[in-house]
């Protein structure tokens, strides 16, 4: 079969809540006059522009063309001669919601910084995409750096990697020690983009020394799995997840089958795996598709996996990593996070009571009784509607749950967490949005106005994004996230639990939703993709 490296498709994302930005595959050019700025990389020279007063590079490679090593750990990029164009963002990874410029090529950064060498010691943020394990780019408009590295006088980076079957396939079970680590080479991806960054951190203006690891949904969930790599030890020195928690991974046995299943989809025997590097790119996306073989109702899920090399234990379980124990961390989540997911389902803002327990038994991700739980909802929230009720015992019991279980593990480690609960409501589309999933990131990065946002640009809207993206820069400061806009944001400790609840006007609450939170810890949590 002819190799292939990239695809050229068009981007279906639908919504903008997996936030996909413009893409551009990069070229080797020497630099424009005028605007251009330049730096010299470990592996070359590349070219990118100065706006705004900051210095934008996209598209720096970080490491090889993974087209020739699929399934195994990141190598070292080429180096080259000629100066690199890095005016326009680079390929995001292969995956089946299709983008404009993908390619199994895409191990690459995008760096912006106010100032170049000056031995400004700037703390750098860096940021790690959603989309679960499975999709995204870390080249979204959403993500630009602009409006951070004004605020704040930061550094941003964010970042390309491995996704889905490319990233996480793991043949350790059928190919031995060469793919041993196959499972997670997409966040060994992330461990070399942090180590990238260590390396240049005084070439882009930043201290190597405070190096901030934050990102949402799936980009929260990466990060609570770097916390527990022992290759990413000494990498980054705080920790943001927002409305992204991994308390276990997959385990070897799941993990097994699942790549079993692609083998099969794609008809391979699981004896002639080295036939995995003949299979063109795409038709690889296409194996991405078939039916996970433990979950029902969705496609294979591809994540993180117990190997006992790359990930010698689970993130989050039994206890908080002692390894990343000394990293302050803010663990965040948003009121109303599954009508990002669930808001368009057929009829679900028309929900009577007779209709919600069926609806909510397959919603919760828990097994309880939705009978049971919707009772108690109802003596806690008499005014809310069905639909009220579908979104909010949904949201509490399978996305806040694990931010919960990080939260109390990393307080009885006496470890610093931070956690936060975003109320500020979208006034968009009659306010059908909510706080969901995703409307905290335009306004970390205080890029309300930015393609994707679904905030709005209300004076309330900017109010909420001052206070957050000034949150999220204090820590990435000093590691505490307290600043004069805010009321003093206290460590989330047992049995307190103290939350910053975000919004126009924010306030510190104990423990909120305290009885939601009771509710749902009668019944095991057990993070999706485990088995």
């Amino acid at each position: 079969m002819t190799r292939q490296s990239s695809m050229t498709r068009r981007e279906l994302l639908g919504s903008s809540l997996l936030l996909a930005g413009g893409l551009s595959l990069p070229a080797f050019a020497y630099a424009n006059s005028g605007k251009s700025s330049m730096l010299q990389t470990r592996f070359g020279k590349v070219a990118g522009v100065k706006a705004q007063g900051v210095h934008v590079f996209k598209g720096i490679p970080y490491g090889a063309d993974t087209r020739d090593t699929r399934f195994q750990p990141v190598q070292p990029p080429l180096a080259w001669k000629k100066t690199r164009d890095a005016s326009s963002y680079g390929p995001s990874c292969p995956q089946p919601s299709e983008r404009d410029q993908t390619s199994e090529d895409c191990l690459v950064l995008n760096v912006w910084t106010p100032a170049l060498g000056d031995g400004g010691k700037r703390p750098i943020m860096v940021y790690f995409h959603g989309g679960e394990f499975s999709s995204g780019s870390g080249s979204s408009p959403i993500y630009d750096g602009t409006r951070l590295c004004n605020r704040g006088d930061v550094v941003v980076v964010t970042v390309n990697h491995r996704l889905n079957v490319f990233g996480h396939l793991y043949l350790a079970r059928f190919g031995g020690a060469k793919y041993a680590t196959s499972g997670n080479v997409g966040i060994l991806d992330l461990v070399q983009a942090l180590t990238w960054v260590r390396d240049h951190a005084e070439r882009i203006g930043g201290d190597p020394q405070r190096v901030m690891a934050f990102g949402q949904s799936g980009g929260g969930a990466k990060i609570a799995t770097l916390m527990a790599m022992p290759a990413a030890k000494g990498l980054f020195h705080r920790a943001a997840t927002m409305s992204g928690q991994q308390v276990t991974a997959a385990g070897p046995r799941g993990a097994t089958e699942r790549a079993r299943t692609v083998l099969e989809t794609l008809k391979i025997a699981p004896g002639d795996i080295e036939k995995l590097n003949e299979v063109p790119t795409a038709d690889l996306v296409a194996a991405t598709r078939a039916s996970d073989p433990t979950m029902v109702g969705r496609n294979v899920y591809f994540g993180p996996v117990l190997d006992h090399q790359a990930l010698p234990r689970h993130p989050f379980y039994p206890d908080a990593p002692p390894l990343a124990a000394d990293i302050p961390m803010i663990i965040g989540n948003t009121l109303d996070e599954t009508r990002a997911f669930l808001g368009n389902e057929p009829g679900v803002h028309q929900l009577t009571w007779e209709e919600l327990p069926e609806r909510l038994l397959p919603q919760l991700h828990v097994d309880i009784q939705p009978e049971y739980v919707i009772a108690e909802y109802r003596k806690l929230y008499p005014k809310y509607s069905a639909t009220e009720v579908f979104f909010a015992a949904t949201t509490a019991g399978r996305s806040w749950r694990g931010a919960v279980i990080e939260a109390e593990l990393r307080a009885a480690q006496g470890s610093p967490a931070y956690a936060y609960q975003l109320n500020y409501r979208s006034p968009l589309e009659n306010g059908r949005y909510g706080a969901m999933h995703t409307m905290d990131i335009p306004l970390v990065f205080d890029n309300i106005a930015q393609p994707g946002s679904l905030t709005g640009t209300s004076a309330e809207a900017q109010k909420t994004a001052d206070q957050m993206s000034e949150a999220f820069l204090a820590f990435a400061r000093t590691g505490k996230p307290t600043h004069a806009g805010i009321p003093e944001w206290r460590p989330y400790e047992l049995p307190t639990r103290a939350t910053m609840v975000f919004d126009a006007t924010s306030q510190l609450v104990n423990d909120p939703r305290g009885e939601e939170r009771k509710l749902f810890a009668q019944v095991p949590y057990i993070q999706r993709g485990t088995y």
